[in-house]
C-alpha cells in the first residue's frame, strides 16, 4: 500500500499542473480531480504521471474531500495546482510521516504576488496543515477557504511550502472576482445582514490592516498593490452580497404580490 498519497484539485491549470506535479515525484501516488478544464489540464497531468479523475464542482472543501475519497496511502499530502514542494520540504515531510509522533502537519506557506515573495502583508508564515493521517482529517465543507480538520495531534514543519497564486495582474483580477462571488454566497448562506455601507467599511478597513498593521509597505511596490487588491476584493465580495440580498427581498416581494 502507498505510504503517501497527493491529491490536487483543478481547473484550467495547464500552466502549473506539469511543475506541481513534478514537485510530488517523491510521493508514492499522485491523484488530481479535475472539474471540467477546457484547456490542457489533464493531458498534462496523465503525461507527468498523475491519475486523474473527473468530478463535478460542488465547493472547493467538498471536491478536497472527494479527492480524499481516492487517496489510498497512509498518508495525505493535499496541494493545489499553484503550490510546489521543494526538495528541502519533500524530505522533512519524508521524516515526519517515518516518525509518525503525529497525526497531522502543518508548515509555513510563502507566497509569491506578481514575482515577489511576500514576507509581511499577512501572507507569511500563513501555517497551513497539508499533511494528515488518512482516516483522521477531513476538509470542512466551506465554498471557499476550506481548511482541514484533524482529530488527533498535529505538529509544525519548518520548510516553506512555495506559493504562486499571482503572476501577472490579471490573475489577481480573476482570482478577485472569483473569490468575492464565492464569498458573497457564502455569506448570504450565513444569514448574515448586509448594508450598502458594508463594502466601503469593510474595503477600507482590510486596505488597513493589509498595507498598515500587519506592515505591507516592507513589501515594496507590490505590497502596495496587493493592499489594494485585497481591499477591492472584500469591498466586492460585501457588494455582491448586498445584491443579492436585495434581488432576493425583490423576488419574496414580488411573489407577495403574485399571491396577494
Amino acid at each position: 500500500m502507498p505510504s503517501l498519497s497527493a491529491i490536487v484539485i483543478t481547473r484550467n491549470e495547464a500552466g502549473k499542473i506539469a511543475d506541481c506535479l513534478d514537485s510530488l515525484s517523491f510521493c508514492d501516488e499522485r491523484i488530481v480531480v479535475d472539474c471540467g478544464s477546457e484547456d490542457d489540464t489533464v493531458s498534462r497531468a496523465l503525461a507527468h504521471g498523475a491519475r486523474v479523475e473527473h468530478h463535478a464542482f460542488e465547493g472547493f472543501g467538498a471536491q478536497k474531500n472527494f479527492a480524499l475519497s481516492l487517496a489510498s496511502g497512509e498518508w495525505v499530502l493535499s496541494v493545489d495546482a499553484d503550490e510546489r514542494v521543494s526538495p528541502a520540504l519533500a524530505a522533512e515531510i519524508t521524516t515526519a510521516i517515518g516518525e509518525k509522533d503525529a497525526d497531522g502537519y502543518e508548515m509555513p506557506r510563502l507566497s509569491s504576488f506578481l514575482g515577489r515573495k511576500m514576507r509581511h502583508s499577512g501572507w507569511y508564515p500563513d501555517h497551513v496543515l497539508r499533511v494528515f493521517r488518512r482516516g483522521r482529517a477531513r476538509f470542512s465543507n466551506q465554498i471557499v477557504h476550506e481548511r482541514v480538520v484533524c482529530e488527533g495531534l498535529v505538529r509544525r514543519l519548518q520548510e516553506p511550502l512555495l506559493h504562486f497564486p499571482v503572476d501577472r495582474i490579471e490573475d489577481a483580477i480573476s482570482r478577485m472576482d472569483r473569490y468575492s462571488s464565492a464569498g458573497a454566497e457564502q455569506m448570504m448562506a450565513s444569514g448574515r445582514r448586509i448594508t450598502f455601507a458594508s463594502g466601503f467599511l469593510h474595503g477600507f478597513w482590510t486596505f488597513i490592516r493589509t498595507y498598515v498593521l500587519r506592515a505591507g509597505f516592507l513589501d515594496g511596490r507590490e505590497g502596495l498593490l496587493l493592499a489594494i487588491a485585497n481591499a477591492e476584493g472584500s469591498y466586492y465580495r460585501y457588494m455582491k452580497a448586498w445584491l443579492l440580498a436585495r434581488r432576493g427581498n425583490r423576488s419574496g416581494a414580488d411573489d407577495d404580490a403574485i399571491k396577494g
